[in-house]
């Protein structure tokens, strides 16, 4: 197949959240979405996504395919370093990435 017949691949980086989260990036109060830098910088930046993201697939748990109600997708817009302390990861702080989750897909 020629160049001129190809679709370009979509990246997506699929990220599974708990409910609290899920629902408060539905809700435009939760604007990163964190995953500790050690293991996620890797699987961007050296891992499969190393070409880039082209959008992120925002999964509530472990929904069931095709149920659409627990999916969100948001167009990749990079992410920043920062040290953060969250009951999630422990009592000190950690290294993390604040994945931006703001940018819509029909933005």
């Amino acid at each position: 197949m020629d160049a001129a017949n190809t679709t370009p691949t979509v990246r997506v980086l699929r990220l599974n959240l708990k409910g609290c989260y899920f629902d408060a990036i539905r809700d435009g109060t939760k604007p990163k979405e964190y995953r500790l830098a050690a293991t996620w910088e890797k699987r961007i930046i050296n891992g499969g996504y190393r070409v880039g993201v082209d959008e992120i697939l925002l999964l509530h748990g472990y929904p069931k395919r095709g149920d659409e109600s627990r999916m969100m997708r948001r167009i990749w817009n990079g992410y920043e370093i920062e040290d953060i302390q969250h009951e999630h990861f422990g009592p000190q702080k950690v290294r993390v990435l604040a994945i931006d989750v703001t940018k819509h897909q029909n933005e």
